[in-house]
Order: C-alpha cells, then structure tokens, then sequence
C-alpha cells in the first residue's frame, strides 16, 4: 500500500484581496501547513485576516491567487484544491467539504429543533455514511455528555453545547477539523477543558486541527505549531497581512 502523506493541509503563496469602496485588505500566506494529528493555533487581532484564512481552508471562500493548495483526504492521491478553483469545479469543491470537513463554530450552531443525537449525525447524514450507535455513544460518553443525547439544545449548558458542537464536527470521521473562536463564550476554566478535549479526541482520531483564537495562552501549552499575522497599512486605502509561523512545539 502507499504510504500516506502526513501533511493534510499544504497552502503555498496564497493571496486574498477583498474590497470595499476605495479600501483594500491583501492577506498574504506564504506557507500554511498541518500535519495529521496536529493542531495548528491561528492566532492574531480582529481585523487582521484570521477569519479569511478559515473561510478559504473551509473552502467557501477563493483566494484571489494560489500557487499551491493541497488538501490529503485518506484514499488516493492529494486534491488539488487550487485546481478546482481554476476551473470553478463547485461540485467537487463541495463533495470535499462533505467529506473532508468538519467545523465548529463560536457559538456551537447547534440546530434548536434537533436533539443532540440529531446535531452530531446531521454531518454523517449529509456525507451519507452515517454515525453508527457505538461510535456516537462511546464520543458522547469521553466528551461527558453521553447522559445528554435526547436532550434539547436549549436544555445545555453553554460549555455542554460546544462539546457537542466538537462532537458533531468530528463524528463523521472527517480529515480536517476547523474551529472558529470555538471557546469564545466559555469561562477560561471551560475554556482550557474544551481545548484539552477537543486535541486529544481529534489527535487520536488523526485529524488535523485548524483553531483560531484571539487568546494565545490559551493555545501555546496545547497546539503543536502555531501562526500569527503582520498587519500593515501600505497606504490610506490598502492593508496588507501577512501569515507567518510564530512557533512550533519541541517533543
């Protein structure tokens, strides 16, 4: 069998322009890349292109250039996201998303009118794959919210709610897991519990993990390797930011 390639996210000279008016934000990433297993923490100030950068690797957003864009589902060889963009392939665009994704959000976007074993096998049934019972029940039980699947969303508690949100993102096996701000609305005890459990689930999955924070001691005893932005004001209409790696963990 070939080896499979460690690296699951591999961006290089990727530029995004957005405009507005007689303003122009250009975000700059050179070199972007997450291993299976690791978690990369996005870190930087509002205003300075985190969210853009999510929303291009979520794919629902297109760089503006790339010179290389790679993403390495587990069977066959590397997808050439860059290349779907090219040629606008929204289709296949979207099947990678289906199955390659997983995503977690600020607020845990959980669906009110579903329960919880509905929210976390919603992905599942959109993959098509499902979530089998054993494997739903044995996540819900390690994250310690196994006595919750028939409950309401509303009936949650905040931090009970972004651990099932992590659920669903990660129950449908997905390769890639992106979370944006996922312990904003959490007390800083919570904060960490949700980090911790959130890096051990997706490191045993063998899952790349893509988080973005504003709060870099949250993340700087638990992601792997880490990334920042330099933010400058080349004129009076144009901002430029440019991602760069700010540390990587020594084992």
């Amino acid at each position: 069998m070939p080896e499979i390639n460690p690296c699951m996210v591999c961006v290089e000279g990727l530029v995004k322009t957005r405009r507005q008016s007689e303003s122009a934000f250009e975000l700059e990433v050179p070199r972007f890349t997450v291993l299976r297993g690791q978690m990369a923490a996005v870190v930087g100030d509002s205003g300075c292109g985190k969210s853009t950068l999510l929303d291009m690797l979520a794919l629902v957003m297109a760089p503006t250039r790339v010179a290389r864009f790679r993403i390495n589902p587990d069977a066959g060889p590397p997808c050439d996201v860059a290349a779907l963009w090219e040629r606008g392939d929204e289709g296949a665009l979207a099947r990678l998303r289906r199955s390659t994704l997983g995503y977690v959000l600020q607020t845990g976007g959980l669906l009110p009118f579903l329960n919880v074993r509905g929210n976390i096998c919603l992905p599942g049934r959109i993959k098509g794959d499902g979530v089998s019972p054993e494997r739903l029940k044995a996540l819900a039980r390690r994250m310690g919210v196994g006595n919750c699947l028939e409950r309401m969303p509303l009936t949650l508690s905040i931090g009970q709610r972004q651990r099932v949100a992590i659920l669903r993102a990660l129950a449908h096996r997905p390769r890639l897991l992106l979370a944006d701000e996922p312990t904003a609305s959490v007390d800083k005890s919570r904060a960490r519990a949700i980090m911790d459990d959130m890096q051990r689930l997706a490191r045993d999955e063998g899952v790349a993990v893509v988080v973005v924070t504003h709060d870099l001691d949250l993340v700087m005893d638990r992601a792997d390797l880490a990334y920042t932005f330099d933010t400058v004001q080349v004129s009076d209409q144009t901002t430029r930011s440019v991602c760069r790696r700010l540390r990587e963990k020594i084992s």
